[in-house]
């Protein structure tokens, strides 16, 4: 069965019509923006499956997969497995390919990421799903599921009820590059030596190891105005973690329990006066600038205490995307994370496209603690930054590494924090218990303080660099 689900409004940001009219056509306006939607096609139920699939307790047999086949669908470019509990966990794995809307040629298959690693607060309702995979413009899906047939669980095998595939057409976007639409926001100049501008490099190039991902290209190349970045490096991008790394764990003597801030639901009043260490705010897409359709999220704005630690993701949905695709993913992610998991909003607090780019992401003000869901069991006090793009075995583009060592000086820099510093955090929950206390980088990776394996080993390994660079940009 398939359903397609509709937004509310008119969706993307439209071209207001002239006063006094009613046609934007006759007032000479541009038309309004196509408007996104999302498919909706059921996985086979529990009576569509042969017995004992959904409900053994053993695992006596192999589980035949549970598979879609939808050659023809609505348009759509990202995809992602959802159903109803949020607290039931995928045990199996999954897999999907596509067919292109612009070749017709089917992808190889896809693993689909189940982990729940992207949690929200408490409070925030939400559903079971997997992360969102970007596959770029399609019109025809096939997904398989295959349940684990063993596991140290009796419910070993059995997979969520009301399994759904969720198809994401992005809709339009405003008009313009990123880079055009860029230049027209508002943002400090970075600072003398530090001009946030194409060329002006934070943080020392990555050192040389003798291998190369792609002939001719290096991880800190700058890219030039208009021209894709090389995903390739010179070197393999790493340098040494800093030594005396604070450990995990809860230090001697430290009480098991911690109160966290409450978050507080409230329209943004006014902005936060700079505090000791502040930096330059660099430029930030807004939401408006992405093509945001402000009708899909929650009314209002959820924000917790000061941040102090910013959380660094990758989105692991492939390179073989381009800078001017980044709104049109940053708008497939959104509309999944509300319509399909039931999000309040955006999970990411900001994001960063391959180019150095830089968008607003949760609503409520850049320049406000924001309340995300990007880090379970540490989205209080905190923010995330989501890398498009996958860095496990490639390398992040030298104006990737510069974004985030600016944003991390400024953001952090609202509340007086070190960026090469760190602290003591406690837990909501998660991988880490309710209630434990553990030392964080005050600029950590997500797989700090979640078993994950994001942002990717490649950019893990520069965070050392982009905390020297923040606290330099700090004046520290």
């Amino acid at each position: 069965m398939a359903m397609l689900l509709t937004p509310v409004g008119t969706g993307g940001t439209p071209t207001p019509v002239v006063a006094g009219t009613t046609d934007a056509a006759s007032s000479g306006a541009a038309p309004p923006l196509r408007t996104g939607a999302t498919t909706v096609l059921d996985l086979p139920t529990d009576g569509d499956l042969p017995d004992g699939i959904r409900s053994r307790a053993g695992g006596t047999a192999p589980a035949p997969p549970v598979e879609l086949s939808s050659p023809r669908t609505e348009p759509f470019s990202l995809l992602g497995l959802v159903w109803p509990d949020p607290t039931r966990p995928l045990l199996g794995e999954a897999r999907a390919r596509t067919r292109s809307a612009l070749t017709g040629e089917w992808s190889e298959w896809h693993p689909l990421d189940a982990s729940p690693d992207h949690g929200p607060p408490a409070g925030e309702g939400s559903r079971g799903g997997t992360a969102p995979l970007w596959v770029g413009p399609s019109d025809g899906v096939e997904v398989r599921v295959a349940p684990e047939t063993s596991g140290g669980t009796g419910d070993a095998g059995a997979l969520p009820d009301g399994l759904a595939l969720h198809l994401v057409d992005p809709g339009e976007g405003p008009e313009g590059t990123p880079e055009e639409v860029a230049a027209k926001t508002p943002g400090d100049t970075g600072g003398e030596g530090t001009p946030d501008v194409p060329g002006a490099s934070v943080v020392p190039a990555a050192p040389a190891t003798g291998t190369t991902d792609a002939p001719g290209t290096t991880e800190d190349a700058t890219p030039v105005p208009g021209k894709e970045p090389d995903d390739g490096e010179a070197g393999d991008g790493t340098s040494p973690a800093p030594s005396g790394t604070d450990p995990l764990g809860p230090p001697a003597g430290t009480p098991a329990v911690v109160p966290a801030a409450s978050p507080v639901t409230s329209p943004v009043t006014s902005s936060v006066t700079p505090s000791v260490g502040a930096a330059p705010r660099p430029r930030v897409v807004d939401r408006a600038g992405w093509g945001a359709d402000e009708s899909l999220r929650e009314p209002g704005h959820a924000y917790t205490g000061p941040v102090e630690t910013l959380f660094v993701h990758h989105t692991a949905q492939g390179n073989d995307h381009t800078c001017a695709e980044a709104p049109a993913m940053i708008r497939a992610v959104y509309r999944y994370h509300v319509g399909s998991q039931g999000w309040r909003d955006l999970g990411y607090n900001f994001l960063v496209d391959r180019c150095g780019t830089l968008y607003e992401g949760r609503a409520g003000g850049v320049d406000r603690p924001v309340l995300g869901a990007h880090t379970l069991g540490f989205n209080h006090d905190s923010a995330g930054v989501a890398v498009i793009g996958s860095y496990g075995d490639s390398g992040a583009p030298r104006a990737v590494i510069d974004s985030l060592a600016r944003l991390a000086a400024w953001k952090l820099g609202l509340s007086g924090i070190d960026p090469a510093g760190s602290r003591e955090r406690v837990s909501e929950g998660g991988s880490r218990p309710k209630g434990s206390v553990v030392r964080l980088r005050n600029v950590s990776g997500h797989r700090d303080a979640f078993t994950t394996e994001c942002p990717g080993t490649r950019l893990y390994d520069r965070l050392p660099d982009i905390r020297a660079a923040a606290a330099r940009l700090q004046g520290r």
